[in-house]
């Protein structure tokens, strides 16, 4: 017969676990409430990641800190300013000008006439679309005052979020050395040299991801952009804007923007305007795998391509677009960690067994 065990825990050991458990509840509940402010950190961390070479680059010819800092801040925000001042006008025009076109395009869809025709009349689209909108309950959202309510408040918050992410960028380029320097303090004397490499380290990768993701992105949109123009195709402006925003998603997002192209071109330009553009899409796509995202990013992010795929595909689903930009700065960041651990490992092992 057998012999039942019957296992005692202290009432100590129960309580730890309970509030072990309740710790990560309640940091979990802060962490979902405080959601939107994170993700503003994240995007000023991305920021302050992709200026501070150029504050570094000051540093090095012999500016102060907080020098470097406003000079670089003012120049890039300058920058900003002149390309807004220089394509938001054409931009807004020909935003409009696609938006006082949209009527038309619906109404050639939903007849089954014009270049988007094939869409009713071979795949039935438009019913496609009313059975999802009926299903979903889009019918039943508040219009008038309440749709012109959820607009201010649109527009409102994405104000402040501008604003409160200019200023925690700006923060975090004044005092990220000095909070770098308290983190190692905590760390004993004898492993901060290590950690210190390590965060060196992750710095490299991370900033250099977020630095050639940029570059890359503008490559794009200014070369989508010129060939969309002369291509003949309209809104080369905003096409190309919508390019080098989409592509700043990694493995989707210049398939998403090459496909949203492609049909404006079909609807605005013709057949032949459309293969200009999408064999300018196809090429391009293997130009900047192939020799402009391995010159950009160098040493920097050493992924492979199975380790992003899975990256993008996790951080999509916890963050969605979000989560899908932080995936690759965050596995390159696992990955030094991972690297610096084994190495202390057989560094630990390696004296053992030679004695």
């Amino acid at each position: 017969m057998g012999i039942d065990r019957i296992v005692h825990f202290r009432a100590r050991t129960v309580f730890a676990i309970l509030g072990i458990l309740l710790a990560v509840g309640v940091l979990l509940w802060v962490l979902w409430t405080a959601r939107h402010v994170l993700t503003w950190v994240l995007i000023a961390l991305f920021l302050s990641l992709a200026l501070n070479p150029a504050v570094e680059l000051l540093q090095r010819h012999g500016l102060r800190r907080g020098l470097a800092v406003a000079i670089t801040f003012l120049v890039a925000l300058a920058v900003v300013a002149g390309l807004g001042a220089l394509f938001v006008p054409t931009l807004v025009d020909q935003v409009n000008s696609f938006a006082d076109k949209v009527p038309d395009y619906v109404h050639d869809l939903t007849h089954g006439r014009g270049r988007l025709g094939f869409l009713e009349t071979r795949y039935h689209i438009v019913e496609r679309i009313k059975r999802a909108v009926h299903n979903n309950g889009v019918g039943k959202l508040a219009v008038g005052a309440g749709a012109a309510l959820a607009v201010t408040k649109s527009v409102v918050s994405a104000v402040v979020a501008t604003v409160t992410i200019v200023f925690i960028t700006l923060f975090m380029l004044l005092e990220g050395p000095d909070w770098m320097e308290r983190i190692y303090g905590l760390v004993a004397e004898e492993r901060r040299p290590r950690w210190q490499r390590v965060g060196h380290d992750i710095y490299r990768t991370v900033g250099g991801y977020v630095s050639g993701n940029l570059l890359i992105s503008l490559i794009a949109g200014i070369s989508s952009g010129i060939v969309i123009w002369l291509a003949g195709v309209p809104y080369a402006v905003a096409l190309g804007l919508l390019v080098g925003l989409l592509d700043l998603i990694p493995l989707a997002g210049a398939t998403i923007a090459a496909i949203a192209v492609v049909l404006v071109a079909i609807a605005s330009a013709g057949t032949t305007g459309a293969i200009v553009v999408g064999v300018f899409f196809v090429v391009y796509q293997q130009i900047e795998n192939h020799v402009i995202q391995p010159l950009v990013y160098g040493r920097t992010v050493q992924l492979s391509p199975l380790a992003v795929l899975l990256s993008v595909l996790v951080g999509a689903e916890l963050a969605g677009v979000l989560g899908a930009l932080a995936a690759i700065p965050v596995a390159g960041a696992l990955q030094v960690v991972f690297v610096d651990w084994r190495r202390h490992r057989i560094e630990q092992v390696i004296p053992v067994s030679t004695t």
